[in-house]
């Protein structure tokens, strides 16, 4: 399950953009504390409750961030994917995990230890801002999928979901395609919606004539058009 190739972490590690602009042997001190993790599809890295004595970076792959409720639902909070790194407030906060995290694809990931961090952060304050600054973006993100929960429609929702997953280029498109990065019912529940609920609005925005959906694609016959739906 797990392997030690320090020349390898250290690679991955100069590409992590937290860590940019660390010298070769900041990089090196910590490689030393990172262990590689290979997760196969459906493996648990953590269930909530687990201690936390760092956090994790996605080389690549795909990793859920979810809960369960007690009623045995399962309600989504994050869908990461390549180079996005997750834990680091939980770590701050000495605190054990408040979700689980599974593996929605096979996965490459890297944990950096906490002492190893903790260490770096006395020593570079440049670190410091970087992982603040990491953090107060996620803060923000949730603070705007609050938002969008409380105040926009199921429909709102899906098309800003949608509209955020198009590449930079095709942002005013006409028959572009996008593919769900995962199946359905977990983008769903990452909207806080019904697997129900999502396949009806997907039915109607095509009954519509805003999409196609063939599968996991999505085919967008006029970026505007949908755009206009989503107010």
């Amino acid at each position: 399950m797990h392997a030690n190739h320090p020349i390898n972490i250290e690679a991955l590690l100069t590409h992590v953009p937290l860590f940019n602009g660390l010298a070769g042997e900041e990089i090196a001190r910590i490689a030393r504390s990172t262990r590689e993790i290979h997760a196969s599809k459906g493996d648990i890295l953590f269930h909530k409750g687990d201690p936390c004595n760092g956090f994790h970076l996605l080389v690549y792959g795909q990793i859920k961030l979810a809960f369960t409720s007690p009623q045995g639902s399962e309600k989504v909070v994050e869908i990461l994917t390549q180079g996005q790194s997750f834990g680091e407030a939980i770590m701050f906060m000495e605190k054990p995990y408040i979700v689980f995290a599974q593996a929605l694809t096979d996965s490459l990931l890297l944990h950096v230890s906490k002492a190893a961090v903790f260490e770096e952060l006395q020593r570079d304050h440049n670190l410091c801002r970087k992982m603040l600054a990491g953090m107060a973006m996620r803060l923000h993100q949730l603070m705007n999928d609050v938002e969008s929960y409380s105040l926009h429609s199921g429909k709102q929702r899906i098309i800003g979901y949608l509209l955020r997953e198009l590449p930079e280029a095709d942002l005013n498109g006409v028959n572009v395609a996008i593919t769900l990065p995962t199946n359905k019912g977990v983008i769903a529940s990452r909207l806080n919606l019904t697997q129900e609920h999502f396949s009806r609005i997907l039915h109607e925005l095509t009954e519509l004539g805003l999409i196609v959906v063939e599968g996991r694609k999505i085919h967008i016959p006029s970026v505007a058009n949908l755009r206009k739906h989503e107010g």
